[in-house]
């Protein structure tokens, strides 16, 4: 009886669930972290945006990361600088320099164009698969650039 009961006391006290942290962008303390205080909007030169908590910072990361490589060696190149333009834009932004994020846009916008005219010579789905990496690029790039200009 005594071996019944401890093992499954053992038994209840392991299986017992414990609550996992919360990883999810969308937490409550997501909204107060990237919102700033009220004191904080008095300053227009500064950047106030926090990249390790932003959502479309993280998702430019990501994509950033996973960019598919295509058999055009030219188009390859020119997303590496489009790539290496938004890592700027994401570091100035972390570092709060805005004349470093406004020289990161111009050459993400740059590339970009250049991307859409080389983008001509893919097949088909390479071409929707690049259309949906950069639309949500830009996509991102813009919530992030209306943040900052609504505070």
């Amino acid at each position: 009886m005594k071996r019944l009961f401890f093992c499954g006391t053992i038994l209840i006290i392991t299986s017992c669930a414990t609550e996992k942290p919360n990883f999810s962008p969308l937490s409550s303390s997501f909204y107060s972290e990237t919102k700033g205080s009220d004191s904080d909007r008095d300053t227009k030169n500064s950047i106030e945006i926090s990249v390790k908590g932003n959502v479309n910072a993280s998702e430019i990361s990501n994509l950033i990361a996973t960019f598919p490589n295509f058999k055009n060696t030219a188009l390859n190149s020119e997303i590496t600088v489009l790539k290496y333009s938004l890592q700027n834009y994401l570091y100035a932004i972390d570092v709060n320099n805005p004349g470093g994020k406004k020289k990161a846009i111009r050459d993400f916008e740059k590339s970009y164009k250049k991307v859409q005219k080389l983008r001509q010579d893919l097949n088909s789905d390479d071409n929707e698969v690049l259309n949906r990496y950069l639309v949500r690029l830009k996509t991102n790039v813009s919530a992030i650039e209306d943040y900052i200009k609504g505070n």
